[in-house]
């Protein structure tokens, strides 16, 4: 009689289980997409009034504005705070879905060694990716001053005649501190690791070729 209920309770617990599996993946199934961003709001000290840029009237450059910052939407960064007075001019850039604020990354198109971006450790849409800096696009100024920022132009794009030619970045733009040790340091760590591989690899193939050797003679 024990038995019996017992394999009762358990065929129950079976059927559950399925039950809610398949529910589980209906919903999936069923779930509707994420909604495409349909506009992005720059506003800054530095302009009298917000600029509108929207996917249906300029989807060019909506798009070149929505690229420099779709990159940090997620990521723990990759760049240490610069000092404030490093900074240059700030650009609030809020991308919208609708009329919903759902993303906000602070630019600083001018930034001593580079275009930065900020992304603030809460979003318009409720979520908490974290406070963190991204080296930003070359392009970030160039793409702007577009929109209608007061930005000087900047040279960043490949140039010089036929056969060849250089991409121009200012003497300010190279960065010889702290971000620059951390890049080699890294490197390092990347060839010794790489040397460490090539040396099991190597005595792998050794060991291979010896007990073949052996079994052979």
């Amino acid at each position: 009689m024990a038995g019996e209920v017992s394999r009762r309770l358990v065929g129950v617990a079976t059927l559950l289980i399925a039950a809610g599996s398949w529910l589980g993946i209906t919903g999936a199934a069923h779930a509707k997409p994420a909604a495409k961003p349909t506009s992005v709001v720059i506003s800054s000290k530095s302009l009298p009034d917000e600029l509108t840029v929207t996917a249906e009237d300029d989807a060019e450059l909506f798009a070149a504005l929505l690229d420099q910052v779709g990159f940090v939407k997620s990521g723990h960064g990759n760049t240490s705070a610069p000092k404030t007075a490093d900074l240059g001019p700030k650009y609030t850039l809020v991308v919208h879905v609708g009329d919903a604020a759902k993303q906000s990354y602070d630019l600083y198109p001018l930034a001593k060694g580079g275009p930065r971006v900020y992304r603030p450790a809460r979003q318009p849409d409720k979520t908490r990716p974290g406070a963190a800096w991204f080296f930003g696009r070359l392009t970030m100024s160039e793409t702007l001053l577009t929109a209608g920022a007061p930005l000087p132009e900047q040279q960043t794009t490949l140039h010089g005649g036929i056969g060849g030619g250089e991409r121009v970045i200012p003497d300010e733009a190279i960065d010889t501190g702290e971000e620059v040790d951390r890049l080699f340091g890294e490197l390092r760590q990347l060839m010794l690791l790489n040397g460490a591989v090539l040396v099991a690899i190597t005595l792998g193939l050794a060991g291979i070729a010896l007990l073949v050797r052996r079994r052979t003679r």
